[in-house]
């Protein structure tokens, strides 16, 4: 929050104190007044207004300097007020006294209240956590029994298999991500070993549907964390099958470590083009598709700033869509 400049505390100090300076006025007024009505000299009586004016001159400029020093002394414990709430200034009267035992009282309710809501929050993520590690075990009872028969309704399930597990990967994920401890492991790796495990999980998509994929492998290594990398370009790839009926997807990387993921399919519509990446936004696609749940490119954007990475689109509808993942690191030297 901007501080505030002295004459805009001076400003405030003024304002605080209008009735006190309406009253000395007011005083003054009376004392006049009454002067005039004995006689007394005009000089005497400025002379005793311009002392009393000089003494409250001296005492407000010294009451300023102290208003100012504890507005500065507040706002430094707001910039940190969770942990120096019990550093606030001396209250100078009752009224300030009550404001400082509010605040106490509410950072204690607010405190019980984030205690009950970890509490709660981390019961959620075990139960999550054990579900998605269970329905696992079904999952591959349910594909091993459907691979045993090469049948055009076994391929189906097969498929309808492959997007419950794709669903179940992203809760885990997503569980993962919001967890206060992550477990990210950066380091260098081939980008190239990254990329051909993923197009080795959709390559039964790829077929299935008959879109052919173009991908020349690059010898570059990147800066990252292998398992969410991976997690990402899974999740562009789903999506490039996905809205591609016919034709074709190109995934290439150029020397600068920009991940390139062309496809031919729909396209995203112009107005939808700046929203794809908020939570739970479907869009044209999404409404007609009616199986997109809006989670994929959102949590493609949130581990690529958590990877330091940079995510774009560009996109016409009916020409295709490309997805741009800069990989891109500054390299430091230690001089």
């Amino acid at each position: 929050m901007k501080e505030k400049r002295w004459y805009h505390i001076l400003g405030c100090f003024i304002w605080q104190n209008r009735l006190t300076g309406i009253t000395f006025i007011l005083y003054m007024g009376i004392f006049t007044g009454i002067f005039s009505l004995y006689n007394l000299e005009t000089e005497a009586v400025l002379y005793a207004f311009a002392l009393c004016l000089l003494l409250t001159a001296v005492l407000l400029a010294f009451r300023f300097r102290a208003y100012r020093n504890r507005h500065r002394e507040r706002r430094r414990i707001l910039k940190n007020v969770e942990i120096l709430l019990e550093q606030l200034p001396e209250p100078e009267n009752l009224e300030e006294e009550d404001y400082q035992d509010m605040l106490r009282e509410l950072k204690s309710v607010l405190d019980r209240n984030l205690t009950a809501w970890q509490n709660e929050r981390r019961e959620s993520m075990d139960y999550y956590t054990t579900w998605v590690h269970q329905i696992k075990t079904p999952i591959s009872v349910m594909r091993m029994n459907l691979q045993g028969e090469d049948t055009e309704e076994n391929r189906e399930l097969l498929a309808e298999l492959f997007r419950i597990e794709q669903y179940v990967e992203m809760v885990l994920n997503w569980l993962r991500l919001g967890s206060d401890s992550t477990d990210f492991v950066f380091q260098e790796y081939e980008l190239d070993k990254i990329i051909r495990q993923a197009i080795h999980k959709y390559a039964s998509q790829f077929i299935r549907k008959r879109v052919r994929l173009f991908y020349e492998p690059a010898d570059v290594r990147v800066l990252t964390d292998e398992k969410w990398l991976l997690f990402i370009i899974e999740q562009l790839l789903s999506n490039a099958v996905k809205y591609t009926q016919a034709g074709s997807v190109t995934i290439t990387v150029t020397p600068d470590k920009i991940i390139r993921i062309t496809d031919t399919g729909i396209g995203i519509a112009p107005e939808d083009l700046p929203r794809i990446f908020e939570k739970g936004f479907t869009g044209y696609n999404g409404r007609s598709d009616r199986k997109s749940t809006g989670l994929g490119l959102y949590l493609c954007r949130r581990t690529a700033d958590r990877l330091s990475h940079k995510i774009g689109v560009e996109s016409e509808p009916g020409a295709g869509t490309t997805v741009f993942l800069d990989l891109h690191t500054e390299r430091l030297d230690v001089e």
